[in-house]
């Protein structure tokens, strides 16, 4: 009989990708092609592709929230103003590599305005910066060199909006076109400033060229037309105005502009159309005029506009007509009074480039209109809060693909978090939707039919069974994120639902593989088993004709609960349901786990639902929190609030195995690798990979900094999703095979290395010798080979002189690179650490300090190369001197600091030792004169030279030989 290989074990996972808060609150900003993203977390702006999904870069704050934010046309600055009523100018990055550490600013004003700045703007040359505060100035900033050029006052409260109207036109031959900036204020009117050179000589204080009065809320919204004649503004009036500023002049008025009070008459904006909205308007913009806009008509001189605002949808209207053309986005009927104010429109930027507007909401969310298609393509979530549960889905079924089929892939993933909507994410970008149905947070979701459908339970003690919209095109599109809708809705606990699970198979007999059954577990201490047979694979989008028709509208099934059973004596944290549909296991606070056998019978069209209890798990002592079947063993792993896992037979319910760990309560566990392995996560924030067999971790993957609650593994077991009470979503991609060839490529290169290390030896080529030891951070070869050296040189005269025994090392020793010279100098520590191998230490430091000068050792600790350490010896005392500047190098500084402080007090040591010994030699030499009772003074005397007195034991031998 064929035995089919196990599988390896997995034993490393690598940080793949991260969902981290993107956007707490405060202003957004995004680049003119609209692929980079400015927002603010915390009191720190942050810089992300939108396409590739990934953080670039932070930029560093001053511990003071946000204020304004806004960067220049040409997207080469960030301008931010922060509560500290600092002005802060940073330089974007012009590439996409992300950045570990974050940007300072290029310039900071301290004290740019006397109140806060809530609005400003960059001028369309990004030359010029206006902001606006709340005592009603506004300022213009020379960007680049960081000075006022105007100031503005007059204002009667806050300011509210900014807007330049520069018209350039590079066709025209007269190119004197004055630029001028528009303001609005919480008094409802609208001034218009001239920031032309002639009006910024005068002496007197500059006033307004024209005051428009129109609102009587405060306007929040301004836009210019490029051709400068056309503006728009819009207020929490629940109006738009569009004026006409084009200054058309008459010889007479020509002639009055000289006599003084004639020139404001020359420059007399007029209101031409009053819009009502009928919401709040917080943003509102002009279009392009060439915009090409789905199903709108694009007749030449059209004037068309967006507004965006408490509704929470924008629309597209006709200046001249005053309509709406179309709506982007999907106003609710029904919204709960906590929701009004949430998805409620905050600003709205355009961008033309790729005919796109995008609307930054009160709940952190940032979505992207496509005005061509008229469609959402992009929905960025900002604020995830505190993540619950999890799961992948696989929305799309490749063609001739059954739902057990192993071409499914996992595209996206699901999140439940401390909301009422559910997010479900792309699993390779920023892309993601909101689902909207329960009236309070979700707790727990689960995945069903290979992942074509999700299951979520709430707080509002209801189950809903959620399916992608219906796709009339290619299925296989998965490279966005598909809408969702409500299919089936199950109610009848008197609690909240806290634990859900769905069949592991569809029904294969049927067509198309409907769904079987659902178990759902809830605080009221019951499980309930729901009949899914008549819930649909697929959502409806509900239609908007007259005649009702049945495909079009929708539908939500009521699903019927085949049985109820009081489980447990307290909540039903978790359940789940075996691979074969056969068995259910439930854990609870109660300290247990049990496992149910399933009877699901069709006979006839009806349907009947029975389960029974097989055997209760005893042993945990505390709440048990996670159950998992084992996906190949008959086996169940439970994770429990007592810091442990543990395995359960499933034939006599006994605990097989332990495994400990985790500092605190295990939240989730799952199989792996078939069965012979487990994931678990746990309140100490960290995800464990366990081998079965052994009961130890193989892996430990840290990422979190608070409770991992939610925990997913795809189908293909490549990628485990964990996510934490941070609100932090984590992907961790299976790196065994990497870490495998790596391994082994390091180990062939070493024996490459060792075999040329014996070679150079062999040769006497000492330069590359030391070079290959260093390079192969082996210290043990290095003290060996200088060792060698001065034994041989010991016992063989050399005619050149040499600090370190041979003159090729004191060459090599001479042009050692910094690196590796700062690592020769920390073997130099470890040698001199220890008496046997002081000598060799010694004797290289002494070679080094005489062919080195000075400040080549202080470079080679220095990060940068900048010698920002002095070190001096002194000469009368011998003395060691380190003086450290306080230069910005502080790594290479307390390198060699550290260094120098462990070298010293060894060498010292070693000096007194070596000074001991020698005062014992005259001690020997002194008592071997005592002891011979003047026996020898005959024979010293007869002795020639200055060293008559020393007698050697050869001079003593050859003494008693002769008689004396």
């Amino acid at each position: 009989m064929a035995s089919t290989a196990r599988p390896k074990l997995k034993t490393a996972f690598k940080k793949a990708r991260v969902i981290a808060p993107l956007h707490t609150e405060g202003p957004v900003a995004v680049t003119h092609d609209g692929t980079k993203l400015f927002t603010c977390v915390g009191e720190e702006a942050l810089m992300t592709d939108v396409k590739e999904g990934k953080e670039i870069c932070r930029f560093a704050g001053d511990t003071e929230p946000i204020t304004a934010l806004c960067i220049t046309p040409s997207s080469t600055h960030l301008l931010v103003f922060t509560s500290s009523l600092a002005l802060r100018i940073y330089e974007i990055p012009p590439l996409n590599t992300p950045l570990s550490r974050p940007v300072h600013p290029l310039r900071v004003v301290a004290r740019a305005h006397d109140a806060p700045v809530h609005v400003c703007k960059a001028d369309p040359t990004s030359t010029y910066l206006a902001s606006g505060s709340a005592d009603g100035v506004v300022k213009v900033w020379n960007i680049l060199r960081g000075y006022v050029t105007h100031v503005f006052k007059g204002h009667g409260g806050v300011v509210s909006a900014l807007a330049f109207n520069y018209p350039f036109d590079p066709s025209a031959v007269n190119r004197e076109t004055k630029m001028q900036l528009v303001t609005a204020s919480v008094d409802t009117r609208i001034r218009i400033f001239d920031l032309s050179a002639a009006a910024a000589k005068t002496g007197a204080a500059p006033k307004p060229e024209a005051v428009l009065e129109g609102h009587v809320s405060v306007p929040r919204g301004l836009d210019v037309s490029q051709d400068g004649k056309w503006l728009v503004s819009g207020g929490r009036d629940s109006v738009v105005l569009v004026w006409d500023i084009s200054a058309k002049q008459s010889a007479a008025q020509k002639t009055k502009s000289s006599k003084g009070k004639g020139k404001e008459a020359a420059f007399s904006p007029s209101l031409t159309k009053t819009i009502p909205v009928l919401e709040r308007v917080e943003a509102v913009g002009l279009l392009r005029p060439d915009e090409d806009l789905a199903g709108a008509p694009s007749e030449a001189g059209k004037l068309r506009f967006y507004t965006g605002g408490e509704k929470g949808v924008v629309r597209i209207w006709d200046a001249r007509e005053g309509v709406v053309l179309f709506t982007l986005g999907h106003e609710q009927d029904e919204v709960m009074e906590d929701q009004e104010e949430q998805r409620q429109i905050m600003d709205s930027i355009y961008i033309p480039a790729t005919s796109t507007i995008i609307s930054i909401h009160a709940d952190q969310n940032i979505l992207f209109h496509s005005l061509s298609s008229q469609s959402l393509t992009r929905q960025v979530i900002g604020f995830n809060d505190e993540i619950v549960d999890t799961t992948f889905l696989s929305p799309y079924l490749p063609p001739q693909a059954g739902p057990s089929s192993s071409q499914l892939t996992d595209t996206h993933v699901a999140l439940a978090t401390n909301s009422s909507l559910i997010r479900v994410y792309s699993a390779s970008s920023l892309d993601a939707r909101l689902l909207s149905g329960h009236s309070e947070i979700v707790l727990c979701l689960d995945q069903g039919a290979g992942g074509r459908v999700l299951a979520s339970g709430s707080k509002d003690r209801s189950a809903r069974i959620w399916a992608p919209v219906r796709q009339s095109g290619d299925a296989g599109a998965s490279a966005s994120v598909p809408e969702w809708g409500c299919v089936a809705l199950c109610e009848g606990h008197a609690e909240s639902v806290g634990a859900i699970a769905m069949s592991r198979r569809a029904d294969v007999d049927s067509p198309g593989g409907k769904l079987r059954f659902m178990f759902t577990g809830s605080q009221d201490r019951t499980i309930k088993m729901w009949d899914l047979s008549n819930v649909p694979l697929a959502y409806c989008r509900p239609s908007n004709n007259e005649d009702g028709d049945e495909e079009g509208t929708e539908r939500v099934v009521k699903c019927k609960s085949l049985t109820t059973h009081k489980a447990h004596d307290k909540d039903i944290n978790s359940l789940d349901v075996a691979p074969n549909d056969r068995f259910v296991a439930s854990g609870s606070q109660d300290r247990m786990a049990k496992v149910w056998e399933i009877d699901y019978i069709i006979s006839g069209g009806a349907v009947r639902g029975e389960v029974r209890l097989l055997g209760t798990c005893k042993g945990h002592k505390r709440g048990v929190w996670c159950v998992r079947f084992g996906r190949a063993e008959r086996v169940l792993a439970t994770g429990s609030g007592d810091k442990t896992v543990r395995l359960w037979s499933l034939d006599d319910f006994t605990c097989l195995k332990t495994f400990e760990g985790h500092t605190n309560s295990v939240l989730r566990v799952d199989f792996i690798n078939a069965g012979m392995q487990m994931v678990s996560s746990a309140s100490d924030g960290l995800v464990k990979l366990w081998n079965v067999k052994d009961e130890e971790c193989a892996a430990t993957m840290d990422n979190h900094e608070d409770k991992v609650w939610a925990l997913a593994i795809s189908r293909d077991e490549s990628t485990i999703v964990s996510g934490a009470a941070d609100s932090v979503v984590t992907f961790w991609k299976d790196c065994t095979e990497e870490q495998e060839i790596e391994k082994e490529t390091q180990r062939v290169d070493m024996v490459q290395k060792e075999q040329d290390f014996m070679n150079y030896l062999a040769l006497h080529d000492y330069r590359n010798a030391i070079s290959l030891a260093l390079a192969m951070d082996q210290p043990g070869r290095l003290l060996s080979l200088f060792r060698n050296i001065q034994s041989s040189t010991s016992t063989a005269s050399s005619p050149e002189p040499s600090h370190s025994g041979h003159p090729a090392v004191d060459t090599v020793l001479r042009t050692l690179a910094a690196g590796d010279l700062a690592r020769l100098l920390r073997y130099i520590r470890m040698w001199n650490a220890t008496a046997k191998t002081s000598g060799v230490a010694q004797r290289v430091l002494h070679a080094l300090v005489k062919l080195r000068p000075a400040g080549d050792i202080v470079r080679a600790f220095s990060e940068d190369g900048v010698p920002d350490v002095s070190v001096g010896v002194s000469e009368g005392d011998g003395s060691f001197s380190l003086n450290i500047t306080p230069k910005g190098a502080e790594r290479g500084a307390t390198a060699l600091k550290d260094w120098v402080e462990a070298v010293i007090p060894y060498t010292e040591r070693h000096l007194a030792r070596m000074e001991r010994l020698l005062q014992d030699s005259y001690v020997v030499d002194h008592l071997l004169g005592e002891m011979d009772d003047g026996m020898f003074d005959d024979v010293d005397s007869n002795v020639d030279g200055a060293n008559a007195s020393i007698m050697t034991p050869m001079d003593v031998d050859r003494a008693v030989e002769a008689g004396v």
